[in-house]
């Protein structure tokens, strides 16, 4: 953790922050509309970068009903203002609705209140209306100035002076019913709270043998519903953008008799609170109860889950997703010009990207839009590629066609969990599993690994086989860290005796997905954690992100033993002011002599008299539990394109005989910037670090700046990606 950031890589394009300075500059921070987990996070970079920048931030409390009646309600922050935040579900500023607003009086009454402070810029969390407001607010600006003035209420110069206002919106909303992003502030941590009780419910549902229908939120979107009927494997799922086909009612009962037949004990329905029918009527949950004890006579029960899935301490994913934003949202507001439009700062895969805020939210008014004109098709295409996809996929795995509707295509595809056991793995399987089935393969399971591969621990594995599976930590096929090299002869010689013409591999070097801990409100105390990765510090630094640590220590960036002592002296020097917590984070393989117990040691000595330090090493409890929604989703979704691609590689040499194996015969499936793509091994080597089984390059580490910078360090931050205002298509999100 270098201070002055010297250990930057060489040749980066960076533009330094003090490029982009925000000496003389305002800027106001309000949330607004419904709270979500995740907004503290985004209140908490804004008002830090801004400080960090050399502007003032403002504090807009109660959202555009504070605005607008000013005084106390719009509070200068400092850098403390926003300590131990990150892990508080709300919104610490307050959110209201506002009729006032809405008028132009109010608008101008908001106008006078902002411009006593100098505040030219906003920085707006909320949903498409709390945007679409802050938006009109920037149109109106200089007639609401000029009206001003001819009030008396501010002089000519004053009117030049604030000409114009910069306006930058962040989403929260955990309905993930903006377009333009892949996901909103706020939705993740609902689908935690959403999955944590489908799992508590599974347990009882089982016991006796019931039906559950679970209510979750979505009056206009059905992402929520969509995503966790995935995660859970749900038999059937309600949606506003995608209703049932007519007679979905007997066609449902069947799927549920089907499913006790084959001796499940439980179902589960998943119903989003605005679903529909074709004539966009209603389906409410207690309807669906209805059909099924009058049609089934089966036990069950209707759960509403209400405002639990907004409550809550907000997960890793929205921490990490709304300081990402937050600090874009700064960038985006200092790069400002008068001719910029309003954007939102929006997340498209791995990047953080800026959009022009009314092409979302008209894109988003035209789902509504297809929706009540019963233009369903158009509604899930304007959603994105994404909800889209999850649709699909959801189809795909929740109901199978009949042996006798399946052409068979003679192939025996192998399924293989390797390298250390990971949260998703079995949902990953379930998918490959149920889409190879459904392609008409001959699906087989490897368990225990490349060396049960090697002794033919090799069996036919079917669609009931996988039932339940999204939910379950671990692997159940069985994985181990042995590499195939000593036993290619015998695995050779068991792909011949099984006729295996495809292999899926799930695994890899190292993966693990989950860093717990709960160092808050604790009084002057450090923590010094210990996480796993190998020589990968991405749990450590994304990790460090989440938490709010002071320092994250990792393979990737080399520290010596005057780091570690500046380290300390600039925690020594926090704790002296009102800072009650610090957190220190350490990758387990970043340094050889610089061990967990020497830090802690360190840390422990020089803080003497200002901080105690306790020290955890969390080992293999990262690998363990139930997986997250996001893993769930994500291994359930990659699975299914891998075996797709399989399906179409089989069928490409269908008829050719005798066929070797080529170059993009052998690919990886993952992410890779803002895409999903399969990449050759043999192009992977040259991108490879195998010694210590990391990426040569790690995208992750262009954020290690952003953690320096939120904890008070003097950093650089690479914005060469910033400044691009792109146009949304309903394909690209």
């Amino acid at each position: 953790m270098d201070a002055d950031d010297s250990r930057a890589p060489k040749g980066s394009l960076r533009k330094f922050l003090e490029h982009l300075s925000g000496a003389g500059k305002a800027i106001g921070v309000l949330t607004s509309g419904g709270d979500a987990q995740g907004m503290n996070a985004a209140v908490r970079a804004v008002v830090r970068m801004g400080i960090y920048v050399g502007a003032k931030v403002y504090f807009i409390y109660e959202g555009y009903q504070g605005m607008v009646d000013g005084g106390a309600n719009i509070a200068e922050a400092d850098w403390e203002s926003v300590s131990s935040i990150l892990q508080v579900g709300g919104t610490i500023i307050g959110s209201a609705r506002c009729q006032a607003f809405r008028t132009r009086e109010g608008r101008l009454k908001a106008a006078c209140n902002l411009l006593q402070r100098g505040i030219t810029n906003l920085c707006v969390i909320g949903g498409d209306g709390s945007l679409t407001g802050a938006n009109l607010f920037r149109k109106e600006w200089s007639g609401l100035l000029e009206e001003l003035a001819r009030n008396g209420q501010i002089d000519k110069e004053a009117v030049q002076k604030y000409a114009y206002l910069n306006v930058v919106g962040m989403v929260g909303s955990i309905d993930n019913d903006f377009c333009g992003t892949d996901m909103t502030i706020g939705t993740d941590s609902a689908l935690h709270r959403i999955i944590e009780v489908i799992d508590a419910i599974m347990t009882t549902a089982q016991s006796h043998q019931r039906t559950f229908v679970l209510e979750v939120m979505g009056r206009h979107c059905g992402y929520l519903a969509l995503v966790s009927a995935l995660a859970c494997g749900a038999d059937w799922v309600f949606l506003p953008e995608s209703p049932p086909e007519q007679g979905w009612e007997e066609q449902m009962c069947v799927k549920l008799s089907e499913n006790r037949a084959r001796k499940k004990r439980l179902n589960i329905i998943i119903v989003a609170e605005g679903a529909i029918d074709t004539q966009n009527k209603p389906i409410t949950s207690e309807k669906i109860k209805e059909l099924v004890v009058s049609q089934l006579g089966y036990d069950t029960r209707v759960t509403i889950l209400g405002h639990v899935q907004r409550g809550g301490t907000p997960s890793a994913f929205d921490r990490i997703l709304a300081s990402r934003m937050g600090v874009e949202a700064v960038i985006a507001l200092l790069e400002a010009t008068p001719d910029t439009p309003a954007c939102v700062v929006s997340l498209n895969g791995n990047h953080a990207v800026r959009l022009p805020l009314m092409e979302c939210v008209q894109m988003t008014q035209d789902v509504q839009k297809a929706m009540d004109e019963r233009r369903f098709q158009d509604a899930v295409r304007l959603r994105g590629r994404s909800f889209a996809g999850n649709l699909n996929t959801y189809k795909r795995l929740a109901i199978k066609l009949p042996d006798d509707q399946i052409p068979k295509t003679n192939c025996n595809v192998a399924v293989i969990n390797v390298g250390a056991p990971a949260a998703g793995m079995n949902a990953a399987v379930r998918s490959a599993v149920r889409v190879g089935i459904a392609d008409g393969h001959r699906m087989l399971a490897i368990y225990d690994g490349f060396d049960g591969f090697a002794k033919g621990q090799i069996k036919e594995i079917g669609w009931t086989d996988v039932g339940g599976w999204t939910g379950q930590g671990g692997s159940i096929l069985g994985t181990k860290r042995i590499l195939p090299g000593k036993y290619l002869e015998e695995i050779a010689t068991q792909m011949r005796t099984h006729s295996i013409n495809a292999l899926l591999i799930i695994g890899g070097f190292e993966t693990c997905d989950r860093i717990k801990q709960s160092a808050s409100g604790t009084k002057r105390r450090v923590f010094i954690i210990e996480t796993m990765g190998g020589y990968c510090g991405y749990l450590a630094n994304m990790g460090g992100l989440a938490a709010g640590a002071d320092a994250a220590y990792i393979f990737e960036e080399p520290f010596d033993i005057r780091d570690l002592q500046s380290n300390v002296e600039h925690l020594t020097e926090k704790m002296k002011t009102t800072i009650q917590r610090g957190l220190v984070l350490r990758n387990e393989s970043c340094s050889e002599n610089y061990t967990t117990d020497f830090i802690y040691q360190l840390y422990s000595e020089e803080g003497k008299g200002v901080f105690d330090c306790r020290k955890n090493v969390l080992g293999h409890m990262q690998q363990g539990g139930a997986p997250s929604p996001f893993d769930r989703n994500f291994g359930t979704k990659i699975s299914a394109r891998a075996m797709e691609w399989i399906t179409a590689k089989l069928k490409e040499a269908r008829g050719r005989g005798k066929k070797f194996t080529t170059d993009d015969s052998v690919c990886v499936l993952g992410i890779s910037k803002r895409n999903v793509i399969f990449q050759p091994v043999a192009e992977l080597k040259q991108q490879t670090d195998f010694e210590h089984r990391i990426p040569k390059e790690q995208w992750w580490l262009k954020l290690r700046p952003l953690m320096k910078i939120l904890a008070k360090y003097k950093a650089s931050y690479d914005v060469s990606d910033s400044g691009q205002l792109e146009h949304v298509q309903p394909w690209s999100v």
